[in-house]
C-alpha cells in the first residue's frame, strides 16, 4: 500500500470518481493507455458548485518522486489560462501519503483570478 495514491494518480485516475464523487463525476481515457506519457484523459468535475471539463495530456511521469504532470489542452481551464499543468506529488512516509498538487499556468488577462479553489 506504500505507493497507493501514485498508483492511482498514474495507473488508475478513473477510480477518483469512485472515490470522491462529489468533485469529480467521470474520468476517461482517449488515447494511449492509463499510467502512460502522451495518454489524453478527460476530467468531469465540479468547482464550486458548477460542473466543468478538462482534457489533458499525460507529459510526464517521474517514478522516483511519485510524480505525474497533466498538461491541460481543453475545457474550462483553457477559457481563462494560456497554459496549464498539474504536477501531482506523492510524498510517502511508512503508511503516511502526502499528496501535493502543483499548478503551472499563464492567465489570458491579467484580471482572471488565481485557481485557488480548484
Amino acid at each position: 500500500m506504500e505507493n497507493v495514491f501514485h498508483e492511482i494518480f498514474r495507473y488508475r485516475p478513473h477510480h477518483i470518481s469512485e472515490m470522491s464523487p462529489d468533485n469529480v463525476q467521470g474520468v476517461n481515457l482517449h488515447e494511449g493507455d492509463w499510467g502512460t506519457v502522451g495518454s489524453v484523459i478527460s476530467w468531469n468535475y465540479t468547482i464550486d458548485g458548477k460542473e466543468k471539463t478538462a482534457k489533458d495530456i499525460i507529459e510526464a511521469i517521474d517514478e522516483e518522486t511519485k510524480s505525474v504532470t497533466f498538461k491541460v489542452v481543453e475545457g474550462d481551464l483553457m477559457e481563462l489560462y494560456k497554459t496549464f499543468k498539474i504536477v501531482v506529488h506523492v510524498d510517502t512516509k511508512g503508511e503516511n501519503n502526502l499528496v501535493t498538487w502543483t499548478f503551472h499556468y499563464e492567465k489570458l488577462k491579467e484580471d482572471v483570478e488565481e485557481p485557488n479553489t480548484h
